[in-house]
């Protein structure tokens, strides 16, 4: 995952460039809104989601998040100092996804950001049927069918082979799962329990469980899902 964090004061910017980066989000930093023009105009499609400060030496968050709305639909989080209602309202008017005020736990922000990223994925899962060798899932009705017979998942089991069915053909590493796989509640799921939860999915879907040909294991880098 990759977030563009843009910030004026150095301080605050390299404290949260480095929680951002322990938490495994690659993290590009700008301190103007000139130079997070320049990155936006080049990796905007690469960016998963933005970080704005509202005030900037040279513009506002509110110019960077209108460049970013006009040009795709890239969640953007406020940072602010301003708490008071009228900055609010025309921050989310303006298409922002949230908005946090300083001083604020970089736990909090965290989870906002994982809450972001959960609804924007979620609004982007547009395919109604998704066809992997013998497995089916239909994402309107939340079901999966092998050989045409109905497989039951759990939520979590579901959410997880959603999105391996939402990346087919792609190495996703264990990093980028656990980033994406917090349940609707918000609870923590760590990284043995992903290992069960894909042992599981592969005694339910695969025909041979042991020798897995639907969830592959990309040596030293991650699963995949078809070619």
């Amino acid at each position: 995952m990759k977030i563009l964090l843009v910030e004026d004061d150095k301080t605050i910017a390299s404290g949260l460039q480095y929680s951002l980066e322990h938490d495994h989000y690659e993290t590009i930093l700008c301190h103007t809104a000139e130079s997070a023009k320049n990155i936006l105009s080049e990796q905007l499609n690469e960016i998963d989601l933005c970080l704005f400060d509202l005030s900037l030496p040279d513009g506002s968050g509110y110019d960077l998040c209108d460049y970013v709305k006009k040009r795709s639909d890239k969640p953007v989080i406020f940072l602010t100092a301003f708490d008071d209602e009228v900055n609010v309202v025309m921050g989310l008017d303006m298409g922002a996804d949230d908005y946090i005020t300083k001083p604020f736990r970089i736990r909090e922000l965290l989870s906002r950001i994982k809450s972001v990223l959960r609804r924007y994925y979620k609004q982007t899962q547009t395919k109604a049927i998704i066809e992997i060798d013998n497995i089916k899932v239909n994402t309107l009705e939340g079901k999966v069918y092998k050989n045409g017979q109905e497989i039951l998942l759990t939520a979590l089991e579901y959410r997880l082979f959603l999105i391996f069915a939402n990346h087919i053909g792609q190495v996703l590493t264990r990093e980028q799962l656990l980033e994406r796989i917090w349940d609707v509640a918000g609870d923590f799921v760590n990284d043995n329990t992903l290992t069960v939860y894909i042992k599981r999915l592969r005694e339910k879907l695969e025909d041979h469980p042991q020798h897995p040909t639907i969830i592959k294991t990309v040596r030293g880098l991650g699963y995949r899902v078809g070619d």
